[in-house]
């Protein structure tokens, strides 16, 4: 049995937690969270330890699952590492690249499984493309949520548009080549829209936005190839693939032709793949506590995490450029 300990029992602390009891092959031995109001709810709702000191919950587990605010993940991780405790930490995975950069170095020198929480890659639109050949050229994602003050702590990149980022650069194997961003901070005192333009090596465009302050919620991902479309609805869970089928192929069912001119045509196949119910947090924790039960690489390693910050980051600084014109000019004289 893994013994795992939990670290914040908030929100999504509590999700964590709950998940974790119905994991088969591990034992949550309790958690820790300076908030008295958080600690009842959970021993209330779970009726699981609480324990007044991290040090102690660090020795009485195997690994430990961090979703605290963004600001107390690397103290908190280094302290798990320097014990070579695996962990399991909520994106992003810090709250600077200093920090992450520390963090990879940590994890390497420990030894040990380090999985960060990019949960939308388990998300059951995205498992349902797990064996399709995806090679997009062209990207476009919207993000929006409702304000919710309880991410303000990051600017809208690092609360929202981090989870697509992770999946572009897990989808697009090419380095990037350059980025422009521009956003607006209208409630809270970083930004809460943004948009931001990838383009990559290899010739692909990515056009990200995301919003934490629009009226309805909406994170769809839009992938345009050379035969193909695939749209991605993570919030509905709903995915659909539009290609160009050859003549020589078999028409499906809902296929139909398009004339090209000149005697030839195309078919047009749309596919809605049959997508299986699950869910995507318990999916992310049941897969990092294999990883270290078999001794298996994790499959959102601290590295991948490094990448979504460092371009998340690199669209920060584009944007703080945009956002504050006179700075920039005033750094430059």
């Amino acid at each position: 049995m893994l013994k795992v300990g939990v670290f914040g029992a908030g929100h999504l602390g509590k999700i964590h937690i709950q998940q974790w009891l119905e994991i088969p092959g591990v034992t949550l031995v309790g958690f820790y969270d300076p908030n008295d109001d958080h600690a009842a709810s959970a021993i209330t709702q779970y009726q699981i330890k609480r324990y007044t000191d991290p040090e102690a919950l660090i020795a009485a587990a195997d690994a430990l699952d961090i979703v605290t605010n963004t600001t107390s993940h690397f103290e908190i991780a280094k302290a798990c590492l320097l014990q070579s405790r695996h962990l399991f930490i909520e994106k992003p995975m810090t709250h600077t690249m200093a920090e992450a950069r520390e963090l990879v170095k940590l994890v390497s020198e420990a030894n040990v499984k380090c999985q960060v929480g990019h949960v939308e890659r388990y998300n059951p639109a995205m498992l349902a493309l797990r064996n399709r050949k995806l090679e997009p050229m062209f990207i476009e994602t919207h993000r929006l949520a409702q304000f919710n003050p309880r991410g303000t702590d990051v600017a809208v990149i690092l609360d929202l548009m981090i989870h697509d980022i992770d999946i572009i650069l897990h989808l697009v194997k090419s380095p990037v080549r350059r980025i422009s961003a521009s956003g607006v901070a209208v409630i809270s005192d970083t930004a809460d829209i943004a948009n931001a333009r990838i383009e990559f090596d290899n010739g692909c465009v990515a056009n990200l936005t995301a919003s934490r302050i629009s009226l309805k919620k909406m994170r769809k991902m839009r992938l345009f190839q050379r035969d193909a479309y695939i749209g991605i609805d993570f919030l509905d869970k709903k995915t659909e693939i539009i290609r160009m089928k050859g003549e020589e192929e078999d028409r499906g069912f809902f296929d139909f032709p398009i004339e090209l001119g000149e005697g030839r045509q195309k078919i047009i196949s749309i596919d809605t793949p049959n997508i299986k119910p699950v869910n995507s947090i318990r999916e992310e924790l049941a897969d990092f506590a294999l990883s270290v039960l078999q001794d298996k690489p994790v499959s959102v390693s601290v590295y991948d995490g490094l990448h979504a910050m460092d371009v998340a980051h690199q669209i920060l600084q584009k944007m703080i450029i945009q956002m504050n014109p006179e700075a920039n000019e005033k750094n430059n004289a």
